[in-house]
């Protein structure tokens, strides 16, 4: 586990798209930091490091910051409903989830979908060609219009349109981006366990006035962070995913 950690926790995100944009990171704000931590870490093999207050998960194409925190919920009824991350052993890795505690699924083959820590829902899917024990994979919506959450993604993130499986999806690096369909409304992930995601964003003081110039709204604009070394921003995209945008996150 010694020799995962310090392999996975040298990568780096993905380079930018031809906008400037890459999967940066998930957030979680929970009750019980060591809990996520342990999950990820000494259950999915992810690598760890520390950053001022911040425990953060680091894997191919995405960190993890786990803050503490009082959420309303998990992820379930979240217009993000759970996580997925690429493992290269799932037998092995659903051991050491087992040794955590975490309830199994009924249902295991190359796919798997577990219940981590204060309910954030996570899907696994085997990869046995990953040279780490774990990668980030995709995000998954659930709202009421698909076909326009594909392309605001498309036309704000420069994310590319199309299929995964059955679902539509969008892709940037690092990501993909997955939109599903929801039989009844889903709530803002403001708040909750996962409370937002994170872009990583070249020249992202250009990039916010290009945002707004297109109509979209800040709820946080943007400012630099000294003491983290970042520049950063936050909005809502129109269904209610809550999305910080850094610059500087590539360096952590």
């Amino acid at each position: 586990m010694l020799l995962f950690a310090a392999t996975v926790a040298s990568a780096q995100l993905a380079p930018p798209n031809a906008a400037g944009v890459t999967n940066g990171h998930l957030h979680l704000r929970v009750r019980d930091t060591e809990a996520q931590r342990k999950f990820f870490v000494d259950g999915l093999g992810a690598g760890a490091i520390k950053v001022g207050n911040f425990d953060v998960v680091k894997m191919p194409g995405t960190l993890i910051l786990i803050q503490k925190g009082e959420p309303s919920g998990g992820t379930d009824g979240s217009v993000i409903g759970h996580l997925a991350f690429l493992v290269r052993d799932m037998k092995g890795t659903l051991a050491r989830l087992a040794a955590l505690g975490v309830k199994m699924p009924e249902k295991v083959g190359r796919q798997a979908m577990v219940m981590g820590p204060e309910e954030v829902k996570v899907e696994l899917t085997e990869d046995p060609a990953l040279t780490t024990p774990v990668a980030h994979h995709h995000i998954h919506w659930y709202n009421r219009d698909v076909k326009a959450t594909q392309a605001w993604y498309a036309k704000h993130f420069g994310a590319v349109p199309g299929k995964r499986g059955n679902f539509e999806a969008a892709d940037i690096p690092g990501a993909n981006l997955t939109f599903a369909l929801a039989e009844t409304a889903t709530a803002p992930t403001k708040g909750r366990a996962l409370d937002h995601i994170g872009f990583e964003v070249k020249n992202l003081e250009a990039f916010c006035q290009k945002l707004e110039a297109a109509g979209v709204k800040l709820d946080v604009a943007y400012r630099q962070v000294p003491k983290l070394k970042l520049g950063l921003a936050f909005l809502t995209d129109p269904w209610g995913a809550y999305i910080e945008l850094t610059e500087g996150l590539d360096q952590w």
